[in-house]
């Protein structure tokens, strides 16, 4: 995988070979804090234009703006080729189809936030955040 530019939003990853399907691609790292803490620091990210917190339970949150890795440049589609799989404790991200070489890696947010950033994956989507 490779970080490049992405037509979808500022930094994207991609595939610098093909990824069969359901192949673990990468885990999402970060510093693990709590739910409260991440509120706080999501409020700053949101002003900047990024979602760095992952929820992984009802009480924790991976902050990926704290010791993350290429992971949290992964964009979100409507439409995407990867889904997330949390397995003890370690968020994965696994394709859920063929990735061809070049291809820009995406998953699904699922955000429950407030829905402030608008969705980008295509020119017609209308989806938040």
């Amino acid at each position: 995988m490779e970080r490049r530019r992405s037509r979808i939003q500022g930094w994207g990853v991609y595939a610098t070979q093909t990824i069969p399907k359901n192949k673990r691609i990468i885990h999402y790292a970060g510093e693990q804090i709590s739910s409260e803490e991440s509120l706080k620091r999501e409020r700053r990210y949101i002003r900047r234009g990024h979602i760095w917190c992952f929820k992984l339970t009802n009480r924790s949150v991976i902050d990926a703006g704290v010791g993350g890795n290429i992971a949290r440049y992964i964009n979100h589609s409507c439409r995407p080729n990867a889904y997330v799989d949390i397995r003890d404790g370690v968020i994965w991200i696994r394709a859920s189809r063929k990735i061809r070489r070049g291809e820009e890696i995406t998953y699904h947010y699922n955000t429950d936030g407030e829905g402030l950033i608008m969705c980008r994956c295509r020119p017609a989507c209308q989806a938040l955040l």
